[in-house]
C-alpha cells in the first residue's frame, strides 16, 4: 500500500459510508474498483489497514466509524459533526483529493489548470496558527490600501478566517482593545513573541461569523432578512453553489428564482451582488436596495462624465 495514498483512502471510505453502511468486503470492493486505486496500481486492501484507517479518520476528521451494531458486521458512521465542522471537513477532503491526485500523477499538470492569481501572505499561516494555539503575542507591519499607510501592530491572535480566496487574522489590537481583521497578504515583518497573553476572550467565532459574509466589522449592523430575485439562468448557479449557509429558495417561476438570506448586509455582500449585474436584484431590505441603487448611480455618473 502506497504511503502517500492514505488521504485518498480516507476520503473514499467516508464517501462510501456516508451513502450507506458496508461490510469490510463491500468496502474492499468499492476501494479496489475506484479509479483512484486503479490509477495507483493498488491490488489489495487488508482488514488491518481498514482498522488503522478508521482510527486515523476519527482523529483527523472527528468522525466515529463502528461496526457490529446489534450483530450487524457492517461499518457505519456513528455521528456527524455540526454543519460548520462538516463544511470544514469537506474542504479538507477536497484539498486532500486534489493534492493526492497531483502527487500520484505528476503529468496532471498537463490537464489541470489553477488560477494564475497566487495568494500572498500564506507563508505566515503556520506561524499565526502556532501563535493562536499557544496564545502568543504577535507583532507585524500592516498596510492599509485605503489610506496607503503602513502601521505597526501588536495583537492577541484569536482566529484565522478565509473569505473570497483570501485569509485574514482575527485578533485583538492591544492599542484600543478592539477586535479587528488583518489581511495576511498585507502583513509584513511578522514576529511571534515568546510572551503569552493572559487575557481570556469569550468570542464564539462560529456564532460570530454565522450570519457573516466576508470579514467586515459585524458590530455595525444586525443580521437581516435579505431577498433576491435572480434570472433563471443565474439562479440555477446560485442554487447549486449557495452564497451563504442561510440561503433558502422561496419561489420559482419559469423565468426567475427568488432567494432569502439572513445575514449582515455588509459591503462585502453588496459587492458580491453587484458582481452579478442585471441578473440579480435585491428586493429587501430597503436600506440595502438604496445602497445598491446609489452605488450604481455613482458608477453610471462616472461613465457619463468621462
Amino acid at each position: 500500500m502506497k504511503k502517500d495514498f492514505y488521504l485518498t483512502r480516507y476520503a473514499l471510505i467516508i464517501k462510501r459510508l456516508e451513502s450507506s453502511p458496508a461490510t469490510y468486503s463491500q468496502l474492499e470492493d468499492y476501494l479496489l474498483n475506484s479509479f483512484e486505486f486503479q490509477d495507483a496500481g493498488i491490488k489489495s486492501y487488508s482488514i488491518r489497514t481498514l482498522q488503522r484507517d478508521i482510527r486515523e479518520i476519527s482523529d483527523l476528521f472527528n468522525l466515529s466509524i463502528h461496526n457490529k451494531k446489534k450483530g450487524d458486521n457492517r461499518y457505519y458512521i456513528e455521528s456527524r459533526p455540526t454543519m460548520e465542522v462538516d463544511e470544514y471537513n469537506q474542504k479538507l477532503l477536497e484539498s486532500f483529493q486534489v493534492s493526492n491526485a497531483l502527487n500520484l500523477h505528476p503529468d496532471f499538470s498537463d490537464f489541470i489548470f489553477f488560477e494564475s492569481r497566487k495568494p500572498t501572505g500564506v507563508e505566515n499561516f503556520y506561524d499565526l496558527f502556532f501563535a493562536i494555539r499557544n496564545k502568543r503575542i504577535v507583532s507585524f507591519e500592516h498596510y492599509n490600501y485605503k489610506n496607503k499607510l503602513m502601521t505597526s501592530r501588536k495583537v492577541h491572535p484569536l482566529a484565522l478566517k478565509e473569505s473570497k480566496d483570501r485569509w485574514y487574522l482575527i485578533a485583538i489590537d492591544t492599542k484600543d482593545k478592539a477586535l479587528k481583521s488583518f489581511g495576511l497578504d498585507r502583513i509584513n515583518y511578522l514576529d511571534v513573541s515568546d510572551k503569552k497573553f493572559r487575557e481570556k476572550y469569550n468570542y464564539n467565532f462560529r456564532e460570530h461569523f454565522k450570519n457573516a459574509f466576508g470579514v467586515m466589522n459585524l458590530t455595525e449592523q444586525n443580521p437581516q432578512k435579505i431577498v433576491l430575485k435572480c434570472s433563471r439562468h443565474q439562479g440555477e448557479y446560485i442554487k447549486s453553489f449557495p452564497l451563504h449557509q442561510s440561503q433558502n429558495s422561496i419561489k420559482e417561476t419559469p423565468e426567475e428564482i427568488f432567494f432569502e438570506f439572513f445575514l449582515h448586509p455588509t459591503y462585502d455582500f453588496m459587492q458580491e451582488i453587484l458582481s452579478y449585474g442585471k441578473e440579480v436584484q435585491v428586493l429587501e431590505p430597503k436600506g440595502l436596495v438604496d445602497d445598491i441603487r446609489n452605488h450604481l448611480q455613482e458608477s453610471l455618473n462616472r461613465y457619463l462624465e468621462s
